[in-house]
């Protein structure tokens, strides 16, 4: 899409002393949080600035969904990004610091098991056998501790910082409240870092958002994952459909809702929602369905706040997008 605009302005640039009409907004929008998310967030600010809010500071950057929500609950960001719902804990930080939030889903995600493509056994895993690879007290220590029949070479584990969404949705579909995960694993808030590591070692295994995978496929395998219903492959099809069990989840923006007020982050919101679903399928993730983007523009523009994702007693809620929009 950038690279339209861009082709755009620099035609209308020939043609005419004009650029693209600025918008006459000023001030800043200060971002951070998921690093899932922020491929995504990063693309809105740059389409943002060329479609002419070019004295509009976005800043974004990434140190885990909830290292996000402190800097939210801090005070020091209008927007965070989350590639989870927000915890009770979260929202009673936010409570105590007087902030309330706007919820918004804007993308979905699968998250991806990957394997170096050296690595030609393992073709498929099941739920039970990621839990045995990175459940605390796990006794896997080479591959053939999963199946007998796999080669008897350590394995290595890569994994997402503990401030992060993505190990935090990870954790809850695998050890769910009662467990806990291995701590002696490779882990970086940044997925290039895992990335590289996964592409660096033959014997390695880590987890991680579908956008990062479809960035490195040249360097990395996906594992398919049977949650029961056979071995199926993370895909734009797949995630959207909940086929690809457990690991399909949605992604968010969360929205102070008194920044909201100030036009140039209300501005920067109606271009993200506007644009989200084309953006995040550029970038690997996978739009979200036009009736479920109509229902989130709705909640902006009425700018509900709060979250769908706990009850008033702070449990969580275990819905689909679909059945909560």
């Amino acid at each position: 899409m950038r690279r339209r605009i861009v082709l755009a302005v620099a035609a209308a640039v020939l043609a005419s002393p004009l650029t693209v009409a600025d918008s006459g907004l000023t001030g800043s929008v200060r971002i951070d949080g998921s690093s899932t998310v922020y491929p995504i967030t990063e693309a809105v600010a740059e389409e943002f600035f060329y479609e002419g809010y070019r004295d509009v500071k976005v800043t974004v950057g990434f140190s885990g969904t909830g290292g996000g929500f402190k800097k939210f609950a801090a005070g020091e960001i209008e927007i965070a990004d989350a590639s989870r719902p927000i915890k009770a804990t979260e929202m009673a930080s936010l409570e105590s610091a007087g902030i309330a939030f706007i919820e918004l889903p804007i993308a979905y995600d699968g998250l991806c098991v990957v394997v170096n493509p050296a690595n030609t056994w393992a073709d498929s895993l099941t739920v039970d056998e990621i839990k045995r690879i990175f459940l605390d007290g796990s006794t896997v220590e080479t591959w053939s501790d999963v199946r007998p029949n796999w080669p008897d070479v350590p394995i290595e584990l890569y994994a997402p910082g503990t401030d992060s969404g993505t190990f935090d949705y990870f954790k809850e579909v695998i050890a769910r409240d009662s467990g806990a995960i291995r701590g002696d694993m490779s882990v970086s808030e940044d997925d290039n870092i895992l990335v590289r590591g996964v592409a660096g070692n033959r014997n390695a295994i880590g987890f991680f958002g579908i956008a990062y995978y479809l960035e490195n496929r040249d360097k990395l395998r996906s594992v398919p994952i049977d949650g029961g219903a056979g071995p199926i492959k993370p895909t734009h099809e797949t995630v959207e459909d909940g086929s690809y069990a457990p690991f399909s989840r949605p992604l968010f923006i969360y929205v102070n809702a008194a920044s909201a007020q100030e036009p140039q982050v209300a501005a920067f919101v109606d271009f993200y929602l506007e644009n989200a679903q084309e953006l995040a399928n550029d970038v690997g993730y996978v739009g979200l369905p036009n009736h479920i983007g109509m229902k989130v523009r709705r909640v902006w523009e009425r700018r509900e706040t709060g979250t769908r994702f706990l009850t008033d007693s702070g449990e969580k809620v275990h819905k689909p997008l679909r059945e909560l929009y």
